[in-house]
């Protein structure tokens, strides 16, 4: 079961933590701000909202990324440098630290989503229905968890330096070539439809655009759960091969 006192000292460390408010939560919010509130399309119809919805949601999506990638990357390091060791003298069972870093990364992840959606709401994001915004949030925030595998990843393959950085700065990468933080069109965006982030913020977004891009383009449900699917099924197999590799080095 999960550890109440470690579920708290958890969440103060990442409040803590500098890199991570500023990666998980400073960092979405500024980026809306920037393409979404302070340009002067913002107010300019969208789907079933306004470009600042979108634009809102496409931020949103990046912080839940970057907060399950990072997080996790986190709890992997630590069970590399042996934390398992010390668990095994505590009541906490291995699945309630795997479930208590669980939590804690999707509390970050709603955390960031909720500063984004706040700074939205104050400064004109719009949708046709109060539902779309509940729906962006809840298939960002599930369809998140899989970031998270991600993060265990390469948290498995890299050190504790490095670790939650290449995490961070790798769904920044994913981010500018995965049309999220700039409408791509032509080849880029033929490009963009094969990145990890490119399903994932493509369905965050269904509510408001229900597949239409801003170029006048369709996805197709199906293409958007496929780019998820496989995903899903490479970070699964990267952490299978982390975990090997760890042991192989003990």
């Amino acid at each position: 079961m999960i550890s109440p006192t470690m579920l708290r000292v958890e969440a103060l460390r990442q409040i803590r933590n500098p890199y991570t408010l500023a990666f998980t939560l400073g960092m979405p919010v500024a980026m809306y701000l920037l393409f979404g509130a302070s340009m002067g399309y913002g107010s300019l119809p969208a789907g079933n909202g306004n470009v600042s919805f979108y634009v809102m949601v496409s931020m949103a999506a990046y912080g839940t990324a970057v907060a399950m990638s990072s997080i996790a990357s986190l709890a992997a390091v630590e069970a590399k440098q042996g934390w398992g060791r010390q668990l095994a003298m505590t009541p906490l069972t291995t699945a309630g630290y795997a479930a208590t870093k669980l939590v804690t990364a999707v509390s970050f992840a709603a955390l960031a989503v909720a500063a984004v959606f706040a700074a939205g709401l104050a400064t004109g994001a719009e949708a046709t229905d109060a539902w779309r915004w509940f729906a962006s949030g809840g298939i960002m925030l599930g369809l998140g968890l899989m970031f998270g595998l991600y993060g265990l990843g390469v948290g498995l393959f890299f050190n504790s330096d490095t670790a939650a950085a290449l995490a961070s700065i790798s769904m920044t990468f994913f981010a500018f070539f995965g049309n999220v933080f700039m409408p791509l069109d032509g080849v880029m965006l033929d490009i963009a439809r094969f990145t990890p982030l490119y399903g994932f913020v493509a369905l965050s977004r269904w509510p408001l655009t229900e597949g239409t891009l801003t170029t006048g383009q369709t996805d197709q449900m199906w293409a958007l759960l496929l780019n998820v699917a496989v995903w899903l099924v490479v970070f699964a197999m990267l952490v299978i091969v982390g975990v090997k590799r760890s042991r192989a080095r003990r």
